[in-house]
């Protein structure tokens, strides 16, 4: 009875209300807030926001449907400041990259924070290290996950085709009018009609166009073929990690064309980039069992049930980040 009792307690006098937060959802014309979340922990309470950039053909949110799935609201409840950044979809690494040192520049206003922890996967990686370079004083840490830092055979592979075969002219026309079409309207579903270019965005992830981006922005690539690159240039730290599967959960519809697009590639990779490509500043793990999508916690959360799942991995690199001090 008295175990009743005590229990009963907090709710007649009234437990104390569970803190909320929301995370950010930015353009260049500002940020608008998500639904609240629960602050359950501090574990990813790190000092400078977790700024978010997504990847080719990528967007923030259309409708409740995050291009970082459920990691935003995972990272919120467990202490971490978030913005989910939105630039084209499809666009070169330095158009790309300037979208987001604007927004970048905001949300230090926006927080007070001076800094921020930058986030980006796929062709996400260049635009936050575009950032890194022109902007290093706003930068406390960049991580690339699955970026094609050092190009993508996939993207080499559909360059050739477009250039050799004897309707390749022609196709290349439609492929970029219709990404244009397509694309600036799903932008601005997301937030921002921004202006598109497919044939640019495929240039810049080829090997030849990650030579050109390295050559102007080399900080924290590696230099010999699959190590690590510097972990701290001029004050930024750099991180990256990246997967290995391809047929990762038989519900995701997606596995299939990675499995395919994966052959392309003459090493172990992650349907879209090569493990060694992904390199960065300190690798963290390579050789995660998650494709391209997986790495966002795409399609809709249908991953491996046999490695660590994508949410648990953004948590505990979070935690690394505010063990860094950063």
């Amino acid at each position: 009875m008295k175990v009743l009792l005590l229990a009963a307690v907090p709710l007649v006098l009234g437990a104390p209300p569970v803190p909320e937060a929301t995370y950010q959802i930015c353009a260049t014309d500002g940020c608008r807030t998500a639904e609240p979340v629960r602050i359950l922990s501090t574990y990813t309470r790190t000092r400078y926001p977790l700024v978010f950039a997504h990847g080719m053909a990528g967007f923030t949110r259309i409708g409740d449907h995050d291009y970082w799935y459920g990691i935003p609201k995972d990272l919120t409840a467990t202490g971490s400041t978030v913005y989910l950044t939105q630039v084209a979809s499809f666009h070169s690494s330095e158009v790309r990259g300037e979208q987001l040192l604007k927004q970048v520049e905001d949300i230090v206003a926006i927080s007070g924070a001076g800094k921020v922890n930058l986030i980006g996967h796929s062709h996400g990686a260049m635009s936050i290290r575009y950032v890194a370079a022109v902007k290093p004083a706003l930068v406390a840490s960049v991580t690339s996950i699955g970026g094609p830092n050092k190009g993508s055979a996939v993207a080499d592979h559909i360059q050739s085709r477009l250039r050799n075969s004897p309707i390749g002219p022609q196709a290349a026309r439609v492929i970029r009018d219709r990404i244009s079409r397509v694309f600036t309207r799903l932008d601005g579903l997301s937030g921002e009609a921004y202006t598109q270019d497919a044939l640019a965005a495929l240039a810049a992830v080829t090997t030849d166009g990650a030579k050109a981006f390295n050559r102007h922005f080399p900080q924290a690539v590696p230099v010999t073929d699959c190590g690590e690159g510097a972990p701290v240039v001029n004050g930024v730290h750099y991180y990256s990690w990246s997967g290995t599967g391809h047929l990762t959960n038989l519900l995701d519809i997606s596995d299939g064309a990675l499995a395919v697009t994966g052959l392309l590639i003459d090493e172990p990779n992650d349907g879209m980039v090569g493990h060694c490509s992904s390199h960065l500043g300190r690798v963290i793990r390579d050789n995660y069992f998650m494709n391209h999508l997986d790495e966002v916690n795409q399609l809709r959360g249908l991953v491996s049930m046999f490695e660590t799942n994508p949410k648990t991995v953004y948590r505990q690199h979070a935690n690394r980040l505010k063990r860094a001090g950063l």
